[in-house]
């Protein structure tokens, strides 16, 4: 099929994305061939084995054309392509490219990069819709810049409690003072605020966005930015998608089909009795355990004397569990690099599992669905909009501002006004909800076996952490505490970890040191604003 992209469809997203094949594998096509016919082969096929006279390329066209209808797909996992994407949306990126566990990308992050005003996504709309638009825009990002002034004396006062030492008025720490009010102002931004970032897929993944690129939320964004990926990589190798399937409409999508299904409601928008519901059975937390392997201690200890060919009675379950989880016991835990699923005796960890029910804002569940190994099933945005009923999260430090968070909640007043005036001026709620602000909350269920979980609960629960997913983590590291006091006993942020194994210094992070010794903390005394 043709993969270039219809510049009608471009022109409608100000500014057109930008899309740039940074590396590639030199012959991803004829690597494909030639690793599947190794499976077969009494020695090693090369790429050019395939690709030396017409004999071999037509015996390569038809290998290709066989194992990708037959769903035999690793072939296409070996090539590897790295795109560099700009003027991209953050709701984009949460909807679509972040939203499954096969791929790698560097970010520019809110937290430490200052906002330009210019920077943001204008979807296609009506000369008074997009008056509309544009005018809230712009009172967005106004009011990021003000945040960030009504911020400043709080920002003092925390940041005071916590480096007792430091001259706040150095240069050092005054970037450091800067970046933590940039951290939480960005909560008023609109998500469709602009990002650039690296983006790295294998050829099956790329396969797979192009052929379900047009689904909720952004479906327009995706297609354009999808087949620009495709046009880019068959401009490298126009042979790789040789066996490309067309794009699955909108409207054959699973969930717009559902949604039809549902007595002909498909464009209803949220419903105060789900919202409702949802959030009394949170009973108050950000996130609640509710479901786990009961038997996930006996499991694991189980798999650790399976491991090591012992009977329960040479090794009792606290004794085996302690053995692989104990800092001070396995020196894994005080490494930089992550070696637990290389283990024998950390891959135990596999066994217990356990689920949560989450309300954390759309910022920060951009950093949280970064931990691909612990999957959630994130909404149809639109389903959880409520005109009537403003809806946000508030970070630490605004609810510690009275005037700061009286300015931020009356903005956001403004935004919902704006979104309902665009939705009744017929603009679709895909275009609409790009105005929604980093700080509107995000509902879901996620689930994850310890081995995964452990490793997200130990570099989240790090005090320079964002505050909203460092405290995502602490609930739930202390549900667990509850349920399996066993697999939970050790589990502490980066320095507690350090501490118990040995391994110095004890903070990993130099100059971004949280400035309190938490490793000297339990759990049930964390707390902080910044």
């Amino acid at each position: 099929m043709d993969s270039t992209v219809n510049p009608a469809v471009t022109a409608q997203l100000t500014p057109e994305p930008v899309v740039t094949l940074e590396n590639a594998f030199s012959q991803p096509y004829n690597n494909a061939v030639a690793t599947a016919r190794t499976c077969y082969s009494s020695k090693v096929i090369h790429p050019e084995d395939v690709d030396k006279d017409e004999q071999t390329r037509v015996r390569r066209d038809a290998i290709a054309t066989s194992i990708y209808q037959a769903g035999h797909h690793t072939t296409i996992q070996h090539a590897t392509f790295q795109f560099v994407l700009e003027k991209v949306s953050r709701q984009f990126i949460w909807s679509f490219l972040h939203s499954h566990p096969y791929y790698n990308s560097e970010q520019v992050s809110q937290r430490y990069v200052e906002v330009k005003p210019e920077n943001f996504v204008t979807p296609p709309l009506s000369d008074k819709a997009r008056e509309v638009y544009l005018s809230t825009i712009h009172l967005q990002m106004e009011a990021y810049h003000r945040l960030m002034e009504l911020l400043r004396p709080a920002m003092k006062r925390e940041y005071a409690k916590l480096f007792t030492g430091r001259n706040q008025d150095l240069p050092k720490w005054q970037s450091s003072i800067k970046k933590k009010i940039q951290e939480v102002a960005r909560y008023v931004l609109p998500v469709a605020t602009q990002a650039h970032l690296y983006h790295t897929v294998s050829g099956i993944t790329l396969h797979r966005y192009h052929r379900l690129c047009q689904q909720f939320d952004t479906p327009l964004e995706s297609r354009i930015v999808v087949e620009k990926m495709v046009e880019a990589v068959g401009q490298w190798d126009p042979d790789f998608f040789k066996n490309i399937e067309d794009e699955i409409p909108l409207e054959q999508t699973l969930e717009y089909q559902v949604f039809q299904n549902l007595d002909g409601v498909g464009e209803r928008l949220g419903s105060k009795e789900f919202i409702d519901e949802f959030d009394r059975g949170l009973e108050g937390k950000v996130s609640k355990l509710v479901d786990y392997k009961v038997n996930g201690e006996k499991s694991m200890a189980q798999a650790v004397r399976t491991v090591l060919g012992l009977r329960q009675s040479e090794m009792p379950d606290e004794e085996a569990i302690d053995q692989v989880m104990n800092p001070a016991k396995n020196p894994y835990f005080g490494e930089a690099l992550n070696l637990t699923t290389m283990s024998k005796l950390t891959r135990t960890m596999f066994h217990p599992h356990f689920t949560f029910r989450k309300k954390i804002s759309h910022t920060a569940d951009s950093q949280d669905q970064r931990h691909r190994t612990t999957p959630a099933s994130r909404p149809v945005l639109f389903r959880q909009f409520i005109p009537d009923r403003p809806d946000y999260i508030v970070p630490a430090l605004i609810q510690a501002s009275p005037e700061a968070k009286e300015y931020f909640e009356s903005v956001l007043k403004q935004v919902w006004q704006a979104i309902i005036q665009l939705l009744e001026m017929g603009t679709s709620h895909e275009f609409a909800l790009y105005l929604l602000p980093n700080a509107f909350p995000i509902r879901f269920e996620e689930s994850g076996d310890l081995l995964a979980l452990h490793h997200k609960w130990t570099k989240r629960l790090c005090y320079t952490a964002q505050e909203e997913i460092w405290r995502t983590c602490l609930e739930e590291v202390m549900q667990v505490q509850k349920i399996a006091p066993l697999l939970a006993r050790h589990i502490l942020p980066p320095c507690g970890m350090r501490f118990g194994a040995g391994t110095r210094p004890i903070c990993p992070e130099g100059d971004r040191f949280c400035g309190l010794p938490v490793w000297k903390y339990p759990l049930d005394q964390f707390s902080r604003v910044l």
